[in-house]
């Protein structure tokens, strides 16, 4: 095993030195930084933007239904009659920001739900589809009105609801699946990005090695399956200490950057959504042993691939079938993450070449039994020794071959005869 921990150390330092890991490391931080940073932002700037308007209704019916429906969206809204002096003095309190916009209803909104819009600037795209939802549901609600109580109204423009009764109601947290939902979308996506470049990585480390025939004074000291494992075990503490800076960091942000955002917002609500939706331990372990498992399944298969292999040209024709297997599960996600529960999600997040990335997905989103990724985990560890076993024997034979790429025959002769 020492030569194994020399290796290791190797790979190890090798690329944490790289210019590439730092960049990549420092990136990871710095894109969640600036993303936070944009939203709040966004969100303080359209607080302090000004949201007052003036309403003027040439109707006579639609004043007060439609500032209330403009309230609701958070927009001050000052009613003016039609006809008067506070009505000419609109434009010059606009013009001098006094005003965000001047809002004039008539005959046509209550027949289109059309209105007209005064100002220094258009509304925003967000605002302006409030204005509009409001202005077709006042009209809506002023000419229903005499045929429904208000309560009625409210429930009809609101857009219905569907009440879910469950036949068994302890098989599935709707709760915790609605607040993963994206959390396992987020983090299937970064597996299959990290276990898809630490696998090519491994590829490459093994075939820049044997085309420079390193590997053959390499291998007169230590046998080749010490320099496979050490590779990979190398490679894979590159990704994991990768990726615990990423979780540290992401930690720190949302536990420091959070709470400070918070005392300066003065409606910090969808920042304690933001809050309320990150996983649990749970989920996050999950996460540790869904990358090594499916990092050290993958990356065995992908020293294989750079032992058969004698230039990158062919490496890249017969890499193709595993980068599909990787390319697979991400490829399901959306229809498995569309019924999590269904039959096809259970059968494919089963799958030990798809359970890395379907069966967190679907463990953040909260649709599994605790049996789901128990077996998973058996399955994975069981394919890893299996993939590991296959992939040895043919790194042994193929690292020291030079020439013709071997066939199919020739890789099962290696395959039992290493």
């Amino acid at each position: 095993m020492r030569n194994v921990g020399i290796v290791i150390r190797r790979e190890y330092l090798q690329r944490v030195r790289t210019r590439g890991f730092l960049i990549g490391t420092i990136a990871g931080p710095v894109i969640l930084v600036g993303f936070v940073a944009f939203t709040v932002a966004m969100e303080m700037g359209d607080q302090n933007a000004s949201r007052s308007i003036a309403l003027v209704d040439r109707t006579g019916v639609l004043a007060d239904g439609l500032a209330a429906r403009l309230e609701e969206g958070d927009i001050t809204v000052e009613v003016v009659a039609p006809g008067t002096p506070a009505e000419q003095g609109l434009r010059g309190r606009a013009s001098e920001g006094e005003l965000a916009g001047i809002l004039e209803v008539d005959a046509g909104t209550l027949e289109r739900g059309t209105g007209r819009w005064i100002g220094e600037s258009p509304p925003s795209a967000i605002r302006s589809l409030g204005i509009r939802q409001a202005l077709s549901q006042a009209a809506l609600a002023a000419r229903l009105g005499a045929a429904a109580s208000e309560e009625e109204l409210s429930a009809l423009l609101g857009g219905g609801s569907l009440d879910v009764e469950l036949l068994d109601p302890e098989a599935v947290n709707e709760e915790s699946r609605g607040t993963g939902l994206v959390a396992g979308l987020l983090g299937a996506f970064i597996l299959y990005i990290v276990i898809l470049v630490y696998g090519t990585t491994v590829l490459r480390a093994v075939l820049e090695e044997k085309t420079t025939r390193i590997v053959e004074v390499i291998i007169s000291s230590m046998h080749p399956w010490e320099l496979m494992l050490g590779k990979v075990l190398g490679v894979g503490a590159v990704g994991l200490t990768q990726l615990s800076i990423w979780i540290l960091s992401g930690a720190l942000i949302v536990s420091i950057g959070i709470p400070s955002a918070i005392a300066f917002l003065p409606d910090p609500g969808f920042l304690d959504e933001v809050r309320e939706g990150i996983p649990g331990p749970g989920v996050f372990a999950f996460f540790g042993i869904s990358f090594l498992l499916g990092y050290f399944i993958y990356a065995s298969l992908f020293a294989a691939v750079g032992a058969m292999c004698s230039n990158e040209q062919e490496a890249h024709q017969i890499q193709f079938p595993v980068v599909m297997l990787i390319v697979l599960p991400i490829a399901t996600i959306a229809p498995v993450m569309d019924d999590p529960a269904a039959p096809f999600a259970i059968a494919a997040s089963l799958f030990p070449f798809f359970s890395p990335i379907l069966m967190f997905a679907r463990v953040a989103a909260g649709a599994t039994a605790l049996w789901e990724p128990l077996l998973s985990i058996v399955l994975m560890t069981a394919t890893l020794f299996a993939t590991a076993w296959i992939a040895g024997r043919i790194y042994r034979v193929g690292i020291l071959m030079q020439g013709k790429r071997p066939t199919i025959p020739e890789l099962w002769r290696w395959i039992r005869e290493a």
